[in-house]
């Protein structure tokens, strides 16, 4: 990202992370009064086995080449897990990667074909969380799944898609987390500097998540949702990717109350959507000029042979 932190993702990294790590946590006394939250960098640089200094030039980006074994000393000390050890080690070796070719997302006419054939709510998604298709069911679902929107967007700043999610604290830090593991070290992307610079200005629990610098893949799971027609509905989500695109599919247990809330919502759906067809059918025939069966205009007055 074009910030503060882009010239030094390892070192912001490691602040963020151990600000989050109390003392008690690492097995060390709680001491008096500190200045700043979780971990001092002597004391990071102490459990790690590594000198004060060294810790110091690795936060400040005047080292940017530790060995796997600091690396893997830090990620102990810093309690991350898989997810975060890995993103890590990428942050430590991204300036040793090949530059890599960007490619416009593209929906395959292959996936249109099987959204369309599906009867759960399913969409395709890009990397930042756009919407690039969607099925009539996920429409039904919610209004906001309509290509052309951001996910991520809307969770943030629509009321209606906050209420929708029945734990939205938790939505928000799943997301983030997964957009900052999504980014990894594609940090000049056009679309991901947009994206994270509007919700930057635009949303203070962004601002608040993003300084975690969380990170955690956001594959499946099970959410429950708040419809307001239909009410809760307990969802399961499975994300595949599919070429240039990700395929997510929402379902509910079979025989389920949900279910049953599903297949009512589909049949609203599908009610609704005859209803706009014959209105547009109807307001297309009224802008045609009138005329008889014979196709003579209504008020040319009918040439009998006398």
């Amino acid at each position: 990202m074009k910030d503060k932190e882009s010239g030094n993702r390892l070192g912001s990294y490691l602040r963020a992370r151990r600000a989050l790590v109390s003392p008690e946590q690492a097995g060390l006394p709680p001491g008096g009064t500190r200045r700043v939250p979780g971990l001092r960098r002597e004391e990071v640089a102490l459990l790690a086995g590594i000198s004060p200094d060294y810790y110091l030039r690795l936060e400040r980006g005047r080292d940017t080449n530790p060995s796997p074994q600091v690396l893997a000393s830090l990620a102990r000390v810093l309690r991350l897990d898989d997810t975060e050890r890995t993103y890590l080690l990428g942050l430590a070796t991204a300036r040793l990667s090949a530059p890599r070719r960007k490619r416009p997302e593209h929906v395959p006419p292959r996936v249109h074909e099987l959204l369309a054939h599906l009867q759960i709510p399913a969409f395709a998604e890009g990397r930042a969380f756009d919407v690039l298709a969607s099925n009539p069911l996920a429409l039904a679902l919610s209004p906001r799944l309509r290509p052309g929107l951001n996910r991520l967007r809307s969770l943030l700043l629509d009321p209606e898609e906050q209420a929708f999610h029945q734990d939205w604290n938790r939505a928000t830090a799943d997301f983030v987390a997964a957009l900052r593991t999504t980014i990894g070290d594609d940090t000049d992307n056009p679309r991901f500097v947009e994206l994270v610079g509007e919700l930057a200005l635009s949303s203070q629990r962004f601002r608040t998540l993003w300084a975690r610098h969380d990170v955690r893949p956001l594959d499946g799971g099970t959410t429950t949702v708040h419809h307001p027609v239909v009410g809760d509905l307990r969802l399961h989500r499975d994300k595949l990717p599919l070429d240039d695109v990700i395929l997510v599919l929402y379902y509910p247990d079979r025989n389920s109350d949900s279910d049953e809330k599903l297949r009512l919502l589909a049949a609203l759906s599908q009610t609704d959507s005859q209803s706009e067809s014959q209105t547009e059918s109807q307001a297309e025939s009224q802008t045609e000029s009138p005329g008889t069966a014979d196709g003579r205009p209504a008020d040319e007055p009918s040439r009998r042979t006398r």
